[in-house]
C-alpha cells in the first residue's frame, strides 16, 4: 500500500546542489552500473556551498550521532515469488554483504516490503564515506574474487531464470543533523521508509531547514527510533528526501505517530511562516518494510 500525503509543513529536506548533479550512469541490461563518470571537486563544492545557504538562517543545531557524515546507495530489487527470492536472498546473504564487510561498508540495511504497492521488492541500505566510494562500488565487487565466486548464480544469472526483474540505484546524503546510520535495538523490529517529495528546490532545502530547526526533537519527544536521514543526490522523482524508523510492532508504530501529530511543538513549528508559506511536500511515499535474515540493521 503506498500513500500518498498533502502537508503543508511536510517532513524532511538537506542541501541541494543548485546546478544540476554532474554525475552520469549507465547500466548493463542486469542493471548494474557499466560506467560511472562523478566530477568530485565540483559536485562537493557544489554541495557543501547549498547546504552553507540552507542552515546560514535561523537554524540550530540538533543533537546527532558522532562521527563525520555519511552518503547512502538504496538498492530496490523488483523480484518475483518463488526462484527469484531465494536466488536474492542468499546473494545478499552470501556475497553482497560480506563483501561490503571487507570494503569497510557496515551496516548494511537488507529488507522486504510488507505494505507497499508491489510485493516482493527488497531494498538494501550501503553506507559509504562518499559518494564516489558508493558509485565505483560494483567496480570494486567485480574485483573481489571471492565476491564473484559466491555471487556467480545471482549475477550470471540466464535470460530464461533471471535473478530479478529490475534493479534502481539511488544516491543520498546524510542529513548535516543526523550523519550516520543507527541501528535499532536487537529483537524483532518494523521499518517504516518514507520519502517526501518537494515542488520545487527551495521547498526541498526549506523541508531539510525544519528538521534541521526542531523536529528531530519533535521525534526524539515522540519515541522514535531514527535510522537514517538522507537527501537524495541521484534517483527517481526529485527533489526529495527519504528516511527511516525502527518500531517493535504495528500498534507502537500507530501510537508514536499519534503522540507525533499532537505534540505542541509541532502544531507550532508546522505553522511557523517559514515553513508554512505554501505545501513545501507534496507527496508521501509511505512503505512498512521487515528485516531480511542478513540485515545488519
Amino acid at each position: 500500500m503506498k500513500t500518498s500525503e498533502k502537508s503543508r509543513a511536510g517532513s524532511e529536506s538537506n542541501r541541494l546542489p543548485s546546478n544540476p548533479l554532474p554525475l552520469a550512469v549507465s547500466c548493463t541490461t542486469l542493471g548494474f552500473p557499466s560506467e560511472v563518470t562523478l566530477k568530485r571537486r565540483e559536485f562537493i563544492a557544489t554541495t557543501l556551498a547549498a547546504s552553507a545557504a540552507a542552515f546560514a538562517q535561523e537554524t540550530k543545531p540538533q543533537p546527532a550521532p558522532s562521527g563525520s557524515r555519511e552518503f547512502y546507495q538504496l538498492r530496490r530489487y523488483t523480484l518475483e515469488s518463488g526462484h527469484q527470492t531465494s536466488l536474492t536472498q542468499a546473494y545478499l546473504a552470501q556475497a553482497l554483504i560480506p563483501a561490503l564487510g571487507r570494503l569497510g561498508m557496515s551496516p548494511v540495511g537488507a529488507f522486504q516490503v510488507d505494505i507497499g504497492p508491489e510485493t516482493p521488492v527488497y531494498y538494501v541500505l550501503i553506507p559509504g564515506s562518499s559518494p564516489d566510494a558508493l558509485a565505483q562500488l560494483d567496480f570494486r565487487l567485480a574485483r573481489d574474487t571471492e565476491f564473484l565466486q559466491a555471487a556467480d548464480p545471482f549475477w550470471s544469472a540466464p535470460a530464461n531464470a533471471t535473478a530479478f526483474n529490475r534493479v534502481e540505484y539511488s544516491l543520498f546524503a546524510a542529513f548535516e543533523g543526523w550523519p550516520r546510520i543507527t541501528p535499532p535495538p536487537k529483537g524483532k523490529r518494523i521499518f517504516q521508509l518514507r520519502t517526501y517529495e518537494s515542488p520545487s528546490y527551495k521547498d526541498h532545502i526549506v523541508k531539510v531547514q525544519m528538521f534541521h530547526s526542531g523536529e528531530f526533537d519533535i521525534f526524539a519527544n515522540a519515541g522514535f527510533h531514527m535510522v537514517f536521514f538522507g537527501d537524495t543526490l541521484f534517483g527517481p522523482r526529485m527533489p526529495n528526501l527519504t528516511y527511516m524508523l525502527s518500531f517493535a510492532d504495528g500498534a507502537e508504530m500507530d501510537a508514536k505517530w499519534e503522540v507525533f501529530r499532537n505534540d505542541p511543538a509541532w502544531k507550532k513549528l508546522s505553522a511557523d511562516s517559514r515553513f508554512a508559506y505554501e505545501p513545501i511536500v507534496t507527496n508521501i511515499t509511505n512503505l512498512v518494510l521487515s528485516p531480511l535474515a542478513s540485515s545488519q540493521i
